[in-house]
């Protein structure tokens, strides 16, 4: 069964306006020594891999203007990409179309998350994890944090590094498929995405589980 927490915003009415140290700093002070973030991307398309990352900031080397990477341009993203994969320790992970199939979107972000901190190369002592869930077993305490990519900068790096590595799985993927667009939507349901899907059919990257894909 998964660990559900209620929202945050219920239980703490002033959250910070954007991500801090806060919730590493309660987990160091709770004796955990080394701290990681883990995000996902890519749960909503139509097509794809879903993307995790688990980081572990260096305390000394934090890159300035982590945020929540939906905040960011993209070429925003790339510059903090390459400065958190230049200072930080990170790990990624990913789920295909065919195992979002089998198991749903959501355990399948959950496991991609769960094997991102597994990949991590130092095993952390406690990981925040965005979103309302724990993966299960995750080999280290878990904490669930709502909208945690805008609160913990741990999860905000993490996100960015989902996204950004996803972003350039579905451009690769649209020099193999080039009939869907994929470079432009990163295979969300864009009104150029359904007519592509309409006229070619899905392809192998597609999620046959997902509306209008799935035949009831």
């Amino acid at each position: 069964m998964l660990n559900r927490v209620a929202p945050d915003s219920l239980l703490f009415p002033d959250l910070p306006e954007g991500p801090d140290l806060r919730l590493e700093g309660e987990a160091r002070r709770n004796g955990h020594t080394i701290v990681a973030g883990t995000d996902e991307a890519g749960r909503g398309p139509l097509a794809g891999p879903v993307v995790a990352a688990a980081v572990v900031l260096d305390l000394e080397r934090i890159p300035d203007g982590l945020n929540d990477s939906k905040l960011l341009t993209a070429e925003r993203r790339e510059e903090l990409f390459a400065m958190i994969m230049a200072t930080s320790t990170v790990s990624i992970a990913s789920s295909g179309p065919k195992r979002i199939d089998s198991i749903n979107i959501l355990q399948a972000s959950l496991d991609a998350m769960r094997r991102a901190v597994d990949g991590l190369p130092t095993r952390p002592d406690c990981v925040l994890i965005d979103g309302r869930d724990v993966p299960r077993g995750l080999s280290c305490y878990g904490k669930a944090v709502i909208k945690g990519d805008s609160r913990s900068l741990s999860i905000a790096a993490a996100s960015i590094i989902a996204k950004v590595v996803r972003d350039r799985m579905m451009t690769r993927a649209d020099l193999v498929y080039p009939n869907y667009g994929f470079a432009s939507h990163a295979g969300y349901a864009t009104p150029r995405h359904r007519t592509a899907i309409g006229a070619h059919g899905p392809c192998t990257l597609h999620r046959m589980s997902f509306r209008p894909l799935r035949q009831d």
